[in-house]
């Protein structure tokens, strides 16, 4: 995927600023693909260049005019033939557990403070999730269209982290270090 799919779902939910929209990116998007607010701005550009954005200049009162972007119909064009391409999802990369498999060769303890380090970084996203569905998904059974699809995502994203948090509870109590009985 490239950040311009990412960047056409966002604006095809709601036009907006580059900052506006790198702001909303961090709040959404962002929780599964990051970029920097400069390579926003600079793909915003390439891709109004290319077409598949509209720009609308808006005066502000006290600062610079700002530029509000909404998907053009090639944009929305390429949004569909995108979403319809075929993908290879390949082998996914987890450094953690090639740290786990190599634990015999190395520092137990150090190996057990970098996993309970990551089972506290899912679990605060996992908790952000779950006060995000609960906020703005109370009633799940009656959404449709947009808010569906977000929920969704929002709903695989809590799958990914609780099932990180359940491994590396599971990682940390298998390499809890065991008491050997007393020699007597």
């Amino acid at each position: 995927m490239a950040l311009e799919h990412a960047l056409l779902v966002s604006l095809t939910e709601r036009a907006g600023s580059g900052y506006e929209l790198a702001r909303r990116f961090d709040k959404s998007i962002g929780y599964f693909w990051s970029a920097t607010h400069q390579q926003i701005y600079r793909v915003l550009k390439r891709m109004a260049e290319s077409g598949w954005l509209n720009s609308e200049s808006v005066t502000q009162e006290g600062r610079p005019d700002k530029k509000v972007y909404s998907v053009s119909e090639a944009g929305r064009t390429e949004l569909a033939r995108w979403i319809a391409e075929p993908f290879d999802s390949g082998t996914p990369r987890n450094e953690l557990a090639v740290k786990v498999r190599a634990a015999a060769y190395g520092d137990i303890d150090a190996l057990r403070t970098e996993v309970a380090r990551h089972r506290d970084q899912h679990a605060q996203r996992l908790d952000l999730y779950l006060v995000i569905e609960k906020r703005d998904f109370p009633v799940p059974s009656q959404l449709s269209g947009t808010a569906l699809h977000q929920y969704l995502v929002l709903r695989a994203g809590i799958r990914v982290e609780s099932g990180f948090v359940e491994w590396c509870d599971e990682v940390l109590h298998a390499l809890h270090p065991r008491v050997s009985p007393r020699a007597e």
